[in-house]
C-alpha cells in the first residue's frame, strides 16, 4: 500500500472515502499524530493509485 490522499479535514476525508468505496478500491487510513496536518492519510494499493487519482479528479471537476 501507498500514500494516495492527505485531506485536509473531516469533511475531505469522507469525501475521498465515499469515491473509492462506490468505485470498490480498497483502502486504508493511517491515523496523522501531527496536529494540524489533517485527519488521516488515505493508502491505496500501488496499482490502484492510477485509477483512483483518475476517480477524484473526475469527481473534483463535476
Amino acid at each position: 500500500m501507498a500514500l494516495f490522499y492527505d485531506p485536509v479535514d473531516e469533511a475531505d476525508l469522507y469525501r475521498v472515502e465515499a469515491i473509492l468505496s462506490e468505485n470498490g478500491i480498497e483502502y486504508f487510513l493511517r491515523y496523522e499524530p501531527v496536529q494540524g496536518i489533517g485527519p488521516s492519510q488515505i493508502h491505496v494499493a500501488e496499482e490502484d493509485i492510477p485509477r483512483a487519482e483518475e476517480l477524484l479528479l473526475r469527481a473534483t471537476l463535476h
